[in-house]
């Protein structure tokens, strides 16, 4: 599994999140109101938007397939597979509660199935699960903040 979702808005436009999952190898994003989950977005939704006249108008929330997969933490990745597979899926979501708001937390792919399959060694998937090396989310924030601002022609402190 990998730790962290990416997220987005109901309004985000999907030209951006084409672009993102493209830069940053994002394989679904998890729409996101209030804290609350909506949809999920993936690869499929983002080539059938695409095929929509006016396509680069349009917003998350128009494509997005309603609700999210979810599994329990400790389920198999073979039986996440399967799962998969009978929803017609290619991501599932381990869901967090908190605070009586429930929202993605970590997921599974079948990219995580491949790698598992291919891998060699543990060591090729050192990068996978809780203890996978990553920045702390406030250096994360702070890093995706200034890479916005760049992009946008502003200055960062």
């Amino acid at each position: 599994m990998t730790v962290g979702v990416p997220t987005c808005a109901p309004d985000t436009l999907i030209t951006d999140l084409a672009r993102l999952s493209l830069e940053k190898g994002f394989e679904a994003f998890v729409v996101m109101r209030d804290g609350h989950a909506l949809g999920v977005i993936g690869a499929g939704e983002l080539v059938a938007g695409s095929t929509c006249e006016g396509a680069h108008t349009l917003k998350a929330e128009q494509i997005m397939r309603e609700g999210v997969p979810q599994v329990p933490p400790d389920i198999p990745l073979s039986a996440a597979a399967l799962v998969m597979g009978d929803l017609g899926v290619q991501t599932l979501f381990l869901m967090h509660h908190a605070g009586g708001i429930e929202y993605p937390a970590a997921y599974i792919s079948y990219r995580h199935y491949l790698r598992l399959l291919a891998s060699e060694s543990d060591e090729d998937l050192s990068d996978l699960g809780i203890y996978a090396d990553r920045q702390p989310p406030l250096q994360e924030f702070i890093q995706r903040r200034d890479e916005a601002r760049r992009r946008a022609g502003g200055s960062t402190p």
